[in-house]
């Protein structure tokens, strides 16, 4: 199923919201660096589906629902496609969400951000279980996981459960996707990298809030983390 740059949620997706993907790009001398460096432009030419798993960092409603968020509404499209052709291939799909409603913020969040915007982070996740969190047009299947996180990385040590579920698959390779590319996915992809997971980021299904967040992110994670790639781009190595 390919899906263009430009691919957007409908009206009817989004609730009638605007939705957008975003102008991104990398630098022209961040390709020629890693090309000198090894030979080729991407880090990963391949894909084994049965040890890829496709993280979906924080697809809830608080980010798809705000209307000052196109961005989080325009990858959803690419997310579902991506979730799609690694089931069909036999990978793994994971769900992640913050914690939800009831979760009260630490004295730290309290003091960096101010009552009022720790309070609104806590609550952030949502009602009702990891499942119910997520955003409702999403088609979970039983085989999938769905987890919960309590920092901002899912591969961050006793923070979520997903690194162990991930390993208990003979998983090796993350395709990270979500909201909000600067924060929470950048912050996940860092991390995996850091466990030795071969990381490929999605460049058209990360959502910030606008896109000099979100190519700033592109470009550390490129230099640095894992490869970058397109939705088309994954959809080919995982279907062939």
């Amino acid at each position: 199923m390919p899906v263009r740059p430009d691919h957007a949620v409908t009206a009817t997706d989004s609730g009638g919201l605007d939705a957008r993907v975003h102008d991104w790009s990398i630098a022209q001398r961040e390709y020629e660096r890693m090309e000198a460096r090894r030979g080729r432009r991407h880090a990963y030419t391949h894909l084994d589906p049965a040890r890829t798993a496709l993280v979906v960092i924080d697809v809830m409603p608080f980010f798809v629902d705000e209307p000052d968020l196109p961005h989080c509404r325009g990858v959803l499209p690419q997310i579902v496609a991506l979730a799609e052709a690694l089931r069909a291939a036999g990978g793994t799909t994971a769900w992640v969400v913050s914690p939800g409603t009831g979760t009260p913020p630490t004295p730290a969040a309290v003091e960096f951000f101010g009552q009022r915007v720790a309070d609104l982070y806590a609550a952030s996740g949502g009602g009702g279980s990891p499942r119910e969190r997520l955003w409702p047009g999403f088609d979970v299947h039983p085989e999938d996981l769905v987890v919960e996180k309590t920092a901002a990385s899912a591969f961050f040590p006793d923070r979520c459960d997903l690194p162990q579920l991930l390993e208990d698959r003979d998983i090796d390779t993350v395709v990270i996707t979500g909201m909000v590319t600067n924060v929470c996915c950048e912050s996940s992809a860092r991390d995996a990298a850091t466990l030795g997971y071969r990381v490929v980021f999605v460049a058209d299904a990360n959502a910030a809030v606008d896109d000099t967040a979100q190519n700033a992110t592109l470009t550390t994670v490129y230099r640095t983390f894992g490869d970058v790639r397109t939705t088309a781009d994954v959809l080919e190595m995982v279907c062939g």
